[in-house]
């Protein structure tokens, strides 16, 4: 049985007892009094603990359960940082409050009276408020006034690094890419990656999907996420918060980000455009990719093995040991051998670099 369905039928119990103490008293009110009276004591008690079966039965969930289960809700929708923050704030407005409240309670009536309790709920309500706002400003201070220095400043070495309390969602796209095994083993990605427990749950379900392709790929991210958990240097946590509202993936991811402050690594185009239209920062890794492949000019010269025919009569086609494109002018006559060419332009794309090249016949 679910909880609401216990809430309901305890409810139903209470308010029908509830109804018949009422209807008790209603009917031996009613026949005290001169006159005829078509019901009696029993019925009128029977009638009102009726009615109070059937509001406790349909009433208890909304003044119980439902409103535990927004609050629950919320409370998964803030992160650690500012639930904590809102608590301090909480406690050092009540304790302002309490400061006050004798003072406030010598004023003459009705302001005596009023008073402190107004100032419980502005000084509460003020504490929160401005603890949640400057949040990032109090724990910088308790970083640093820990570590002896401010929480900006890396710290002596053999102790903690700059990116030791940063935070990064990892999307279910990047995971199956596997790419990211080997750059968090090198280093370039401080901090923790999380995984919240909707992104394991759509990885299970490709994984189990009944397409043969889509199964490989979530067998993959199985393996890749079990890589990262088996290497000591990367911290890795699962976490259970979910986001209410919103049943898509990368809704969730979008929103958890903007409430934990963090970015989002990913290689998903869609996911990248939305979540930058709503301020989140995204650690792209075909960006990444692109980015540090190798910069060449024109007048250059490169080693390069044709593979394969161009489009165009006579060109052939080469690769790079990063992934680059080489298309070679006259490199038909080329094909599987390893040539010297000059680079003649260099021309990016969306899909990536591209050079275009001649053979060298000095």
């Amino acid at each position: 049985m679910s909880v609401d369905f216990i809430a309901r039928l305890v409810g139903m119990i209470t308010f029908s007892i509830i109804g018949v103490y009422w209807g008790t008293y209603l009917g031996r009110l009613a026949n005290t009094t001169t006159g005829p009276f078509p019901f009696t004591v029993e019925q009128y008690a029977f009638t009102i603990g009726m009615v109070g079966a059937l509001a406790g039965l349909i009433l208890t969930p909304f003044i119980t359960t439902r409103p535990i289960k927004a609050l629950r809700a919320q409370l998964s929708r803030l992160s650690a940082r500012s639930l904590f923050a809102s608590l301090v704030g909480l406690v050092v407005g009540l304790v302002i409050a309490a400061l006050l409240a004798f003072p406030l309670s010598l004023l003459p009536d009705p302001f005596g009276q009023i008073l402190p309790f107004f100032g419980v709920v502005l000084f509460g309500y003020l504490g929160v408020a401005v603890f949640i706002v400057r949040q990032d400003d109090m724990f910088n201070i308790l970083q640093g006034m820990r570590g002896g220095a401010p929480a900006v400043q890396p710290e002596a070495e053999g102790g903690s690094n700059w990116g030791e309390g940063r935070t990064i969602l990892l999307d279910t796209s990047v995971i199956i890419d596997g790419r990211i095994a080997d750059i968090a083993r090198t280093g370039f990605l401080p901090g923790s990656l999380l995984i919240p427990r909707f992104v394991l749950t759509e990885l299970q379900y490709i994984a189990d999907s009944s397409d043969s392709l889509r199964r490989q790929r979530g067998r993959r991210g199985m393996e890749v996420l079990a890589q990262l958990q088996r290497e000591p240097s990367i911290p890795v946590r699962i976490t259970d918060i979910d986001v209410e509202g919103t049943r898509d993936v990368d809704d969730k991811l979008v929103i958890l980000a903007r409430q934990m402050r963090c970015p989002i690594l990913t290689n998903d185009f869609n996911l990248n455009r939305v979540a930058e239209l709503q301020g989140v920062t995204i650690l792209n890794i075909n960006e990444l990719a692109n980015a540090v492949k190798s910069v060449l000019l024109p007048g250059e010269m490169l080693s390069v093995r044709v593979i394969q025919e161009g489009k165009e009569a006579g060109q052939g086609v080469g690769y790079m040991e990063d992934g680059t494109m080489v298309v070679v002018e006259n490199g038909r006559e080329y094909i599987d051998r390893e040539i010297n060419v000059l680079v003649t332009k260099v021309l990016q794309t969306a899909a990536g670099r591209m050079i275009f090249a001649r053979p060298d016949r000095d």
